[in-house]
């Protein structure tokens, strides 16, 4: 059982100024590949997994974001640590 759910919203800075969706697109498809759960929202991506999985996972969300040409990144996140088990769809099935 997963013990996190984190959140993240990545902020590249372009070399020009360029468009950031390409990176976070980008950003996305390294989440979906480590074939943890998760949810794209507007303003961030939620993961669901172990604290362990999930920090060095967005290490290489970072590195990527360098890799692929930004200057910086600020990775804002967003952590729930709950040892005997977290979920997206327990804190939100009253809403659905």
């Amino acid at each position: 059982m997963a013990n996190s759910l984190v959140s993240i919203q990545i902020l590249p800075k372009t070399k020009d100024g360029e468009d950031v969706i390409p990176y976070v697109d980008h950003a996305i498809s390294i989440i979906d590949a480590s074939g943890l759960n998760y949810e794209v929202h507007p303003l961030e991506t939620t993961i669901e997994g172990n604290l362990s999985e999930i920090l060095p996972l967005i290490e290489k969300i970072n590195d990527a974001m360098v890799n692929k040409g930004a200057r910086n990144v600020i990775s804002q996140i967003k952590v729930l640590y709950q040892p005997d088990g977290a979920s997206m769809d327990a804190l939100t099935e009253k809403y659905r």
